[in-house]
């Protein structure tokens, strides 16, 4: 397994070197192999959110599957393979499985005692019992997913705008104002926003109000036409951090699932839709770019994500370990122009 340094220019093309006799320890030369497995590999790897202090592993571990899916024993060991690797990113939502996820996250922060070490961003608007962004379910959100995770802060707390309440902006504002100053907050980010939506939400930052820093839409090489556009001029014109979800499209990108014939449930149903013309063409492309970099296909989707301007980190889901080192390599992907251009012109 090779992590972190694959494709053209990487470390990983690097050549041995010979032992000296000193006593002394001969520091190794920058073309030398980075070391493909270890605990911590990757924790000096971190790109900056946004324009805030914050620093991420370019690949965020999303727990949708934790609590659904995903037993709680299975979804601690994926949380552990992701740091040991050197990850730090954990992102969650009050919705996802009706808050069980949340629970399992802090479970797990409370064991081993990492809070400070793990950047802890969960989206809020889509529970049952506190739908919509509006002031007051606003708040009882935030607080019922600080009790779930047992820890007294967010580090980014994305607002769901795809549950129109009716709620005005400067109202939502105004709200998660009150939430970073109590310190139950450290950043603001949005899901599902319209680029209209974020331009009225710098306007209102511009007048005092917190400023949005980070962006989650659904991103990948399936699914283009949401984000590539006026979304993306916005964000990018805003500086803001774009981490996008659904980075494989429910697994599809993975390269694991290519005949209708094996699918079953409301997995079944959410990659059905992809095994068409397109969808395999797309596979194909990943699979010859796999090939030659010698990772998993997985690894070339999230590859080709981190390519992509504006993109800070991905936020990407597992069931199983495996998964974990698979999706980890993608942060040292390195696809040469004729790879994107080859994989951009098959999702076409």
């Amino acid at each position: 397994m090779r992590l972190f340094s694959v494709g053209p220019g990487s470390a990983a093309d690097g050549v041995s070197h010979a032992v000296t006799t000193a006593p002394a320890v001969v520091p190794p030369h920058p073309s030398a192999p980075i070391p493909v497995v270890g605990p911590g590999i990757g924790s000096s790897l971190r790109v900056p959110i946004g324009e805030t202090r914050i620093r991420s592993f370019p690949l965020i571990l999303g727990g949708a599957e934790f609590g659904w899916n995903t037993d709680a024993d299975t979804a601690l060991r994926i949380l552990d393979r992701y740091a040991e690797f050197g990850g730090n990113a954990v992102h969650t939502a009050d919705s996802f499985a009706a808050g069980r996820s949340e629970h399992i996250i802090g479970r797990w922060l409370d064991a081993r005692r990492n809070r400070d070490d793990i950047v802890l961003s969960v989206r809020v608007g889509g529970h049952p019992d506190n739908p919509g962004i509006g002031p007051v379910n606003l708040v009882r959100a935030v607080e019922a997913s600080l009790n779930r995770l047992g820890v007294e802060c967010i580090d980014v707390l994305y607002l769901d705008g795809t549950v129109d309440d009716g709620s005005a902006l400067e109202d939502t504002l105004a709200t998660a104002e009150w939430l970073v100053e109590t310190g139950k907050v450290r950043v603001l980010g949005a899901f599902g926003f319209s680029p209209e939506r974020l331009v009225e939400a710098r306007i209102l930052a511009s007048a005092g109000y917190p400023r949005i820093e980070v962006l989650d839409e659904p991103y990948n090489l399936l699914r283009r036409v949401g984000f590539e556009g006026d979304l993306r001029l916005v964000a990018a014109a805003q500086g803001l951090a774009v981490t996008p979800s659904h980075a494989l499209e429910h697994g599809f990108l993975s390269g694991r699932h290519r005949s209708k014939q094996s699918l079953q449930g409301v997995r079944g149903m959410q990659l059905r839709g992809n095994i068409n013309r397109r969808g395999i063409k797309v596979l194909r492309a990943l699979d010859i770019a796999a090939e030659e970099l010698q990772v998993p296909v997985a690894a070339v989707a999230i590859g080709w994500l981190l390519a992509q301007r504006t993109v800070t980190a991905p936020i990407v889901n597992a069931f199983a370990t495996e998964q974990v080192d698979e999706l980890m390599q993608g942060a040292g992907v390195a696809l040469g122009r004729a790879q994107l251009a080859e994989l951009t012109r098959a999702a076409s």
